[in-house]
């Protein structure tokens, strides 16, 4: 299923360069400054289920896609709100393999062939007639020690795995990680979208445990903020290095003392209008970024998803469902109030995605090439993809060069995946690279000096790992 040279250019010369960086970073350690993997499973160690379980469940890049095609999140054991999961597992298994057909050309497909290859040695296309054979023999092997969440980490070659947690979040499995006296380095990082954005479930009831938690008093809007600053020191001191921020827009705001207080009350009183609320998620991005020049926490921005857009699956099945759609966005202007305050301030690393392509060559990557604490994060999400890697190269290249990008993050929860992910990321940089030496626009040992900087040292930088 795997062909040796997949991805690398079909031009002889540059097929040539792009080979030979390969493999000079083919098998160095995977960095992961951004994911959504479970730090239970590290710290209990204990063997994933089964197969549907492993590579199915908590992937809603294969999920959304069946669903797309009319069948059932039910009939997949997609866990309900209201706790319900009845699908057998080989079933939903059977499902799978009988529709793999439907990620024909997908990324999804290569890191799915990746996985089944490298780790369980299955070299047959996954299809209905071999459902069975596949499930038995991942479901044997998830059996064994060599497949324990820890061991897999260890045979990824895995430096750094970052998850994402809630400022609420206690981090107990941070916690048990660190005491276990296993040496692998698992993070986490700060995601406070549940205590700024009005709009989230329990948001007021959110704010009240905040409080209780750091024990500010979060009546005013300076003791808000104290008590965030108290979990982000809570944050660094379990080895944090980032924060991120899911918003909807890149909107920033910077409002005097009077008036951000009396918006804070108005979105506490649980009767601000949605405008408010906007203005509110603006204020708190430029209230970050100043916290983030305090405490020195890199700063992550993952703007332009319409969350939760499919009504009924969010009702019946919660969020990351996969329904979150890519919407356009705007930086230049959104971006000003912040940048004004602190993007000249290289205490400051700042680090933006995107969902919307246009903006890498007209707007992204003029800001990176120029404001000192402005960086750009690596396709992302439904852009994780060769296509959206190679695009990148090419529309943010030429202004904002490699050195003010961060190299590259998985951004998954589906555990398997990682190695496949940073795979094709290292071989379509080596494809880009290649060409450039082929088309005498880079000599070949910058290359070779490039190539190792995108796949680990830009990202040590960016994350302070």
């Amino acid at each position: 299923m795997l062909d040796s040279m997949r991805l690398f250019p079909p031009e002889p010369a540059a097929r040539n360069v792009a080979e030979r960086l390969y493999e000079t970073v083919r098998d160095l350690p995977i960095l992961s400054p951004h994911g959504h993997t479970d730090p239970a499973w590290f710290a209990k160690n204990e063997p994933f289920p089964n197969p549907a379980a492993l590579f199915i469940q908590p992937d809603h890049y294969i999920f959304r896609m069946l669903y797309s095609q009319g069948i059932s999140l039910e009939s997949l054991g997609i866990p309900q709100v209201d706790g319900k999961q009845k699908a057998d597992p080989r079933e939903v298994w059977r499902i799978f393999a009988k529709n793999y057909y439907l990620f024909r050309g997908t990324p999804t497909r290569l890191w799915l062939d990746y996985s089944f290859s490298t780790l369980f040695d299955l070299k047959e296309r996954l299809n209905a007639d071999n459902a069975d054979e596949y499930y038995e023999t991942i479901s044997k092997a998830l059996d064994t020690p060599a497949f324990r969440p820890r061991a897999l980490f260890e045979k990824f070659r895995i430096e750094v795995l970052s998850t994402t947690d809630s400022p609420l979040d206690t981090l107990e499995y941070h916690k048990a990680i660190r005491e276990s006296g296993w040496n692998g380095r698992v993070l986490p990082t700060f995601r406070p979208d549940g205590v700024v954005d009005a709009e989230y479930l329990g948001f007021v009831e959110n704010i009240e445990k905040l409080g209780a938690i750091a024990g500010e008093n979060i009546g005013t809007f300076k003791g808000y903020l104290n008590a965030l600053r108290n979990r982000r020191a809570f944050f660094k001191s379990m080895g944090a290095t980032a924060t991120d921020h899911g918003h909807l827009t890149a909107r920033t705001a910077d409002l005097d003392n009077a008036a951000a207080e009396s918006l804070y009350q108005k979105v506490l009183s649980g009767k601000s209008t949605p405008e408010e609320q906007q203005l509110f998620q603006a204020q708190m991005l430029t209230e970050m970024a100043g916290m983030s020049v305090e405490d020195g926490l890199t700063m992550q921005l993952h703007p332009g998803s319409f969350r939760n857009h499919n009504k009924l699956v969010y009702e019946k099945f919660g969020r990351d469902k996969g329904a979150d759609i890519p919407s356009p966005t705007e930086y230049v202007r959104s971006l000003k109030p912040l940048l004004d305050k602190y993007g000249n301030d290289s205490r400051l690393t700042f680090i933006l995605f995107t969902l919307d392509e246009s903006t890498f060559s007209r707007e992204l990557a003029p800001l990176a090439g120029h404001y000192p604490a402005l960086k750009l994060g690596p396709p992302w999400w439904f852009h994780d993809s060769p296509e959206g890697m190679m695009r990148f190269r090419e529309l943010a290249t030429e202004t904002a060069g490699f050195y003010n990008t961060v190299g590259f993050n998985d951004d998954t929860r589906a555990f398997l995946s990682i190695p496949s992910r940073h795979d094709v990321a290292r071989r379509i940089d080596c494809a880009f690279l290649g060409r450039l030496v082929a088309e005498h626009r880079l000599d070949e040992d910058e290359a070779f000096e490039v190539v190792k900087d995108l796949t680990v040292n830009l990202v040590k930088k960016a994350y302070k790992l």
